[in-house]
């Protein structure tokens, strides 16, 4: 009997970003810090995890690479988002008043 995709039910994130709104905190300069600092903390823990498979830690070939390929994201997205910023900076610079 085939199983329906409606029984299998949704499936959870592997890890939740908290980002803070800017009602939460003082503004965008707090908001821009907070994702850098995450875009680092992926970076370390995929170094880690490296780190952790060549020595022979018991750290996966699977874990190491989830790991490393969530931190080049997590840099990619950021990345386009600056550049965006950027670019919606330089467009309100060019408007005139």
């Amino acid at each position: 009997m085939p199983i329906s995709i409606s029984s299998l039910g949704a499936m959870a994130p592997l890890v939740k970003i908290a980002v803070p709104s800017a009602a939460d905190s003082g503004g965008f300069q707090d908001v821009f810090k907070a994702a850098v600092g995450r875009v680092g903390e992926f970076g370390k823990n995929a170094d880690q995890q490296v780190e952790n498979f060549l020595s022979g830690d018991g750290e996966d070939l699977h874990r190491t690479i989830m790991a490393t390929q969530r931190a080049e994201l997590a840099f990619e997205l950021f990345n386009q988002i600056r550049g965006k910023v950027v670019q919606a900076y330089q467009e309100v610079m060019r408007m005139q008043m």
